[in-house]
């Protein structure tokens, strides 16, 4: 579990809170909770719950104990679902919701997500990268930890279109907190729960995406577009999946960020 539920930045009112991506792997939101902490009081949660309902539970305390909600949640990745799911439960804590790099709210996007990742990446380290993902999914290995931050570094290699180079910033690595919600997660996306709860958000939603990222914007786009009634989608160029570590698109998604929660 991770030293410490949640970091702040700036001062009160706390009126955005940034989600992590993973689950179970909470890393990457710190630079832009420092960027927007300039102007504006930002929480940093930490979720270690292993189930989706249980993510969503913390969230609510963190917020309802720290924050000035309704708040913008500023989701990447995971975080992107999480803020939907919570959003949903919570329709009165959330004034907007913004999505960066989601993953596909549907399984046919969803499908080449792997491969494109794969493909990006050399022999060895492709070689290297099936080989993590075999020994995570056996689950028996004493150096678990170790081979899913591995994992992380290579797929984080094959994510991106021209890295600045950022250190990643992970607290704890908790796969199975991956295993666990990420299953879950999973699911709901095939049985269409995870559509059903985008469809009740009742907040605006904003899909920032990089034209790099392996998970499709179409992914995004289509199901969110005839889904969501307050839905508007800015698609990066030259940006994979983490647009603040990208050398070409890194002003422009802090400047498209600033246009929507200063």
């Amino acid at each position: 579990m991770p030293h410490t539920s949640l970091r702040m930045h700036g001062g009160p009112p706390y009126s955005i809170a940034v989600l992590h991506g993973g689950p179970g792997a909470p890393r990457g939101m710190a630079p832009v909770a420092h960027e927007l902490s300039r102007d504006i009081g930002v929480l940093e949660p930490y979720q270690s719950a292993m189930s989706v309902v249980g993510q969503v539970d913390e969230l609510h305390e963190q917020i309802s104990g720290h924050a000035d909600p309704p708040v913008m949640l500023i989701g990447w990745s995971w975080g992107a679902w999480l803020g939907i799911f919570y959003a949903a439960r919570h329709p009165d804590k959330v004034k907007k919701l913004i999505l960066i790099g989601s993953g596909p709210f549907e399984d046919d996007h969803a499908e080449v997500v792997m491969s494109t990742r794969l493909s990006r990446l050399g022999r060895d380290d492709r070689s290297e990268a099936l080989e993590l993902l075999d020994a995570l999914n056996d689950r028996s290995s004493p150096m678990e930890h170790e081979l899913f931050a591995r994992f992380g570094a290579l797929m984080e290699k094959a994510d991106t279109f021209d890295p600045l180079g950022m250190e990643s910033d992970v607290v704890e690595f908790q796969p199975e907190v991956n295993r666990y919600v990420w299953a879950e997660a999973r699911a709901m996306r095939t049985d269409g729960s995870l559509l059903d709860a985008a469809r009740t958000v009742t907040c605006p939603i904003v899909a920032l995406h990089g034209d790099y990222d392996p998970h499709p914007y179409e992914g995004v786009f289509d199901p969110l577009s005839r889904t969501v009634r307050d839905f508007r989608f800015k698609l990066l160029a030259q940006c994979g999946h983490t647009p603040w570590n990208e050398r070409y698109a890194r002003e422009r998604f802090f400047a498209l960020l600033r246009q929507e929660v200063i």
